[in-house]
């Protein structure tokens, strides 16, 4: 197995690993650490079926299922469909996932550890791949906050709701998903977490918002906190912050949610067709090996 540093504020390439195989304790922390390490792990020239997706995954976590409930694998809900497609007149994948800034299930009493998603169809157009993700890193954008601002936001949190970015998909995006449902929106209601987390595997602190699902800084008033959370939304996302993966079919690609946050980016056509398998893996067992 080899770690390839990206050279860049985020990523690694790791070479030399079968994801369909089960790993060793040893080659699992490797992973977990280079994970903290580095933000972002790509794993070429893997050929995965969906049970191997999950299995690798579970290593990590408890795995999720999608409150949205739909565009499972059959028979593997933890497995979500991300794709483009249409078959028979229906969408196979949910065609316009993470398309935003974000951090996945901060709207959520726990919160996630690590995303792995499985590209098994990439678009590609004049000999480049489309539909890349982009990372922010969150160890860097919390390391130069101004000190004052550290100190005045050091206790205080942040409600974060899933409903945001989902309306947001819909009012800005043309979204065709619909509305969350009333017991949707009951399964995941607003939580409260601080600004800023003590990440459990570099035990160095991070700025724990992003402009998908914050809505309100608690301790400050409305007028406060919304100019408060500009800034930071600003701060974070700066170029000098940021990393790309392109992506390559056979890529697996995961990273940290707790010291990034994404964005897919959505520069292909309907035409050009995209198919991604995810897993989501809460940060359960982490922060409790942590503890």
């Amino acid at each position: 197995m080899r770690i390839t540093r990206s050279g860049q504020t985020l990523g690694a390439r790791i070479e030399g690993i079968d994801l369909s195989q089960p790993l060793d304790d040893t080659t699992f922390a490797t992973l977990q650490q280079a994970l903290g390490e580095h933000g972002v792990l790509s794993y070429p020239h893997q050929q995965l079926q969906a049970i191997d997706l999950k299995r690798f995954a579970e290593r990590f976590g408890t795995l999720e299922v999608n409150v949205a409930n739909s565009y499972q694998e059959p028979g593997i809900p933890e497995v979500m469909v991300l794709s483009n497609i249409v078959r028979d007149g229906k969408p196979i994948g949910l065609a316009d996932a993470g398309q935003s800034w974000h951090t996945d299930m901060s709207y959520s009493r726990t919160i996630a550890f690590t995303n792995i998603l499985y590209g098994i169809q990439i678009p590609r157009r004049d000999g480049r791949s489309l539909g890349n993700t982009e990372f922010c890193n969150m160890h860097a954008a919390y390391d130069e906050l101004p000190d004052a601002l550290k100190t005045r936001l050091a206790s205080m949190t942040i409600t974060h709701d899933f409903n945001k970015f989902w309306e947001m998909m819909r009012r800005e995006r043309n979204s065709t998903r619909p509305p969350l449902t009333d017991a949707q929106r009951a399964a995941k209601p607003p939580v409260r977490h601080p600004v800023f987390l003590t990440h459990p595997l570099t035990g160095r602190k991070v700025l724990y918002a992003n402009p998908g699902y914050a809505m309100r800084i608690n301790e400050m008033s409305e007028a406060d906190s919304e100019r408060t959370l500009a800034f930071l939304f600003e701060h974070q996302t700066q170029p000098r912050f940021r990393y790309a993966h392109d992506w390559q079919a056979g890529d697996v690609l995961m990273w940290d949610n707790i010291g990034t946050i994404h964005n897919a980016v959505a520069d292909y056509r309907a035409d050009e067709p995209r198919l991604i398998k995810r897993c989501q893996v809460m940060a359960d067992r982490v922060f409790g090996a942590a503890a």
